[in-house]
């Protein structure tokens, strides 16, 4: 992949180039698909999403971040599924694990 896909959702600007997951707008994260978890809950009932990345195994010590979102600021996310959809297909993919 070689084009820059971004969403915009709230401050917060999530840009991803293939290989890194850049997330701007307060505290600036970086994560690398070889050495990152991604997971996405929801909706529940009243429609909240939750966004959970983490360097790593999210059960070993290190960074991990997670954002809660309500249906109305989900819905105004413009392109962040898709986005993390391809993030978390780029993590799946034989290149986005390290070999031994």
């Amino acid at each position: 992949m070689g084009d820059e896909i971004t969403a915009t959702i709230g401050r917060k600007l999530y840009s991803f180039d293939g290989r890194v997951l850049e997330i701007f707008g307060g505290d600036v994260c970086r994560f690398h698909i070889r050495h990152m978890y991604l997971r996405v809950t929801g909706p529940d009932r009243k429609g909240k999403r939750t966004v959970e990345i983490s360097h790593g195994r999210p059960e070993l010590p290190g960074g991990r971040y997670i954002w809660h979102y309500t249906a109305g600021e989900w819905e105004q996310a413009h392109g962040l599924a898709s986005l993390l959809e391809v993030v978390q297909a780029a993590i799946d993919s034989p290149s986005g694990h390290e070999t031994a």
